[in-house]
């Protein structure tokens, strides 16, 4: 199974073939909003429920593999990012064990930040390409919630966090809404719910109206990854792809190795 040697096997059948990319080029993370490891791992690995994600990090900080990283979890769902509508065929999930209502332990959050530096490693994926369940369902999804911490995350070169060094921009809905497109957010959902979802990620405490503050964070983000709004995956396959039918002169990923011999 393509992925991370270090992960439990947890085999899991939810799972398809990407389409329109040969290898993932983004990551996204959920909490379970479940109370147990154990009770996650069941719904996640049953036939009866379909959903999945690659990996499941326990607040031990255990780390299981669910599907391979080549194949399509179901853990998105209907979702957009970055002008891409099938986000489960270009993405690794990864589900963080949290009820929702708890802080995530120090030790999942380093399981997350090696885990993330070796499938970003393996795959070519820029640092910046990861974002939360809430950024990509907006308005449908809060996961992994204003507890996660993004900010510290960042701080391990993981993520990204804006830069507030244009503040004097002022309040500007269009110019803020622009910003959020580049970054990857679907703004045609309007200001309340785009909102709601960069401040979730950005600015969870933040209330009330869009503020200067909110612009430039934004305007600072967007400026920031000038390559976040792609019309093409980042990661395909020059000859023959992962699934034989890659484009000739596209870009050419390093071929993943198994974590184990099957």
């Amino acid at each position: 199974m393509i992925g991370y040697s270090g992960a439990t096997l947890k085999p899991s059948n939810n799972y398809g073939v990407r389409s329109g990319c040969d290898a993932p080029d983004m990551v996204v993370l959920h909490y379970t909003a479940m109370e147990t490891v154990e009770e996650a791992l069941e719904r996640l690995c049953s036939r009866d429920h379909e959903v999945s994600a690659h990996y499941l990090i326990s607040a031990s900080g255990e780390i299981f593999q669910l599907v391979a990283e080549d194949r399509r979890a179901w853990h998105a769902g209907v979702s957009y990012w970055a002008g891409q509508r099938d986000v489960n065929s270009r993405s690794i999930g990864i589900e963080l064990d949290n009820n929702g209502c708890t802080p995530f332990p120090c030790p999942q959050s380093r399981a997350l930040v090696v885990l993330c530096q070796d499938i970003f490693q393996r795959w070519s994926i820029p640092t910046w390409r990861i974002v939360a369940h809430s950024d990509v369902a907006i308005g449908r999804k809060i996961d992994p919630g204003p507890k996660f911490d993004w900010r510290g995350l960042a701080k391990e070169n993981i993520g990204s966090w804006p830069l507030r060094g244009q503040a004097a921009l002022g309040i500007d809905e269009a110019q803020f809404l622009e910003d959020a497109a580049i970054y990857g957010y679907e703004t045609t959902l309007g200001l309340k719910l785009v909102l709601a979802a960069f401040r979730l990620h950005f600015r969870p405490m933040a209330q009330g109206p869009l503020d200067p503050i909110d612009c430039a964070l934004a305007h600072g983000l967007a400026g920031h990854l000038p390559l976040t709004h792609l019309t093409e995956p980042l990661n395909r396959i020059e000859r023959g792809g992962l699934d034989g039918r890659g484009p000739q002169g596209s870009r050419k990923v390093r071929t993943p190795q198994s974590n184990s011999a099957g």
